[in-house]
């Protein structure tokens, strides 16, 4: 996504989780005085508390939280443990709505608030099971998202959950059926393209409504 925001014109904060060199570092490189890179693993308030106060006073026209870990696809909620649920649904829930919480005053007042759902955070499409504890969790972000929306429903602020489909990453596997360069570039366009319209919405890496 950095990448593709980079190629059209954009400059990009971003963030990463260790110390090692990432696909992050070789686009500030690439893009020369147009990427900075900030440290911070969205799970350790303290991170995001530093993050903020560095960020203190800059306006974004954008803000899009991406993060996500999942667990064994087959195993129900009856048999997951209560530290991986924890684990899941911090990461996956709690802590993107933290950080919009949290650096969403550095966002100019016609800027975006985005976050990466998944379609299988869709209650009503949900007809086959599996993935259950992901599942919940990316639900329960769409449902906290939808509550700071209702608090903020006089902002012109546009505000979107991203669904980006199943795409061949460490975490979507070797099965899926979207390429990254099938998804990330339609859904940067819908991302550019939701600027200006305030509200929120759930919506596809097509720009297509997905169902509550």
């Amino acid at each position: 996504m950095a990448a593709e925001f980079l190629t059209k014109g954009w400059n990009v904060v971003g963030t990463v989780r260790g110390g090692g060199r990432t696909r992050l570092h070789d686009l500030a490189e690439a893009f020369a005085g147009r990427v900075e890179i900030e440290a911070l693993d969205i799970c350790e308030p303290d991170q995001l508390a530093a993050l903020r106060d560095r960020l203190s006073g800059r306006v974004f026209d954008m803000l899009f939280v991406n993060a996500g870990v999942t667990n064994d696809a087959k195993e129900t909620i009856a048999e997951v443990t209560t530290d991986e649920f924890i684990r899941v649904m911090v990461t996956n829930a709690l802590s993107p709505m933290r950080v919009i919480e949290s650096l969403q005053p550095c966002v100019a007042a016609t800027g975006l608030l985005g976050v990466m759902s998944s379609g299988q955070g869709s209650v009503s499409n949900n007809e086959t099971g599996m993935r259950e504890v992901y599942r919940g969790s990316k639900a329960a972000l769409n449902m906290y998202m939808r509550s700071f929306a209702a608090r903020h429903s006089g902002t012109a602020r546009a505000m979107v959950l991203m669904a980006p489909g199943w795409v061949r990453t460490e975490m979507g596997g070797p099965d899926a059926r979207l390429s990254i360069e099938d998804s990330v570039p339609n859904l940067v366009n819908v991302l550019i393209a939701k600027q200006g319209k305030p509200g929120l919405q759930y919506l596809d890496y097509l720009g297509r409504i997905v169902p509550w």
